[in-house]
């Protein structure tokens, strides 16, 4: 996954981030409330933490200019505050879940994965495409039932493209759901290609399909759609 946590506190900012990057995520920041603006109307994210006090703004603003411009994400408050209006009145612009601190990792991590579970994957703990399996609370990947060995990237990828099935994804998109923030130090997109292609040859010797098609100096749909 990868998550945008808006919180101004730069220890707790800091501890969520190693954690649900030890985790497996893709996990950018954002201590105010413009920049973390100027992320969530730029890049694409699966979840957002968002603190509703920040030093510039408040956090209930994000959401809703999220809701204003229909961008596709789950959303989890984290506050200090625990006054039911609040809780409330976040819940009703659009937040998906709120979590009042203090709170254990665990169950902020528990949190988003149910989130997730339930925004991408219909709450099933298991994505299935034709021939293909996933199971990504434990990053297994099955071809006809046999498990695939994959590097971290390739299973980000499979993940990434089964879960946008059908939809046109540009390299640019790709890219960023891969690397995150340190996407600006690339110079090209040579590492998508190479990952690609240990991924297809992959697939293709357990007995899959090669669902990954090309779409000319655009990007890849993964479909099994001609």
């Amino acid at each position: 996954m990868k998550i945008l946590v808006i919180e101004d506190n730069t220890e707790l900012l800091h501890d969520i981030k190693n954690f649900l990057e030890e985790e497996g995520n893709i996990c950018e920041i954002a201590s105010d409330y413009k920049s973390a603006y100027m992320k969530v109307v730029i890049f694409p994210y699966d979840i957002l933490l968002i603190d509703i006090t920040l030093p510039d703004g408040n956090g209930l603003d994000i959401i809703k200019a999220v809701k204003k411009e229909n961008i596709d994400v789950g959303i989890i408050i984290i506050s200090a505050k625990n006054a039911v209006g609040d809780k409330i009145l976040g819940l009703e612009i659009g937040a998906d879940d709120y979590l009042t601190k203090p709170f254990y990792l665990v169950e902020l991590n528990a949190r988003i994965k149910a989130l997730y579970r339930r925004k991408v994957h219909r709450g099933s703990k298991e994505v299935l495409f034709n021939e293909i399996r996933i199971k990504p609370e434990t990053h297994e990947v099955f071809v006809n039932n046999n498990p695939m060995n994959l590097t971290k990237k390739e299973f980000d990828i499979i993940h990434f493209f089964v879960a946008n099935r059908d939809r046109l994804l540009t390299k640019e998109a790709i890219a960023e759901h891969l690397w995150g923030d340190q996407i600006e130090i690339m110079d090209s997109f040579n590492f998508i290609y190479t990952h690609l292609a240990n991924l297809r040859k992959k697939i293709t010797k357990l007995g899959g399909r090669d669902y990954i098609k090309s779409i000319y100096s655009v990007g890849y749909k993964y479909t099994d759609k001609e």
